[in-house]
């Protein structure tokens, strides 16, 4: 299982039209090797979380610029607990939301807010260390 690849959705939820940063994200996770699925822009909630079943991923990372992420990251966790996958994949956000915002969002099942100015080798090594940590609570 450990050397399974990791699989993780990127997408923008919304009408946030700003997609240079999760670009750059999924190349850079593609590039520690990561396989990474890239739905767009101006998607719904549900049609993350449906790709991330489809894909069968790891991870879903939604980057939101527009200050709509505490409609969207509810939404989504409600979701993926509606799909039954809650407690298989993780949900990570990216871009920019206020530190109270976002322990609120970490207290309601949001894996982890990785911030704007997160260097890319601090992006790569969160979302292997909580992939890696979610895979080993699963086969304990």
């Amino acid at each position: 299982m450990r050397d399974k690849p990791i699989r993780i959705l990127l997408g923008k939820v919304g009408l946030d039209g700003h997609d240079r940063g999760v670009k750059v994200v999924a190349r850079v996770l593609r590039d520690a090797g990561m396989e990474v699925i890239y739905t767009g822009l101006h998607r719904r909630p549900e049609e993350v979380v449906r790709a991330a079943v489809d894909e069968d991923v790891d991870a879903i990372g939604v980057s939101i610029l527009s200050g709509a992420h505490m409609t969207v990251f509810p939404r989504i966790l409600s979701l993926m607990r509606e799909r039954g996958v809650f407690d298989d994949m993780l949900l990570i956000a990216g871009g920019v939301i206020p530190d109270d915002d976002a322990l609120d969002l970490q207290q309601q099942g949001l894996a982890a807010v990785v911030g704007q100015d997160t260097p890319p080798a601090d992006v790569v090594r969160t979302v292997r260390r909580l992939v890696m940590e979610k895979r080993h609570a699963r086969n304990v």
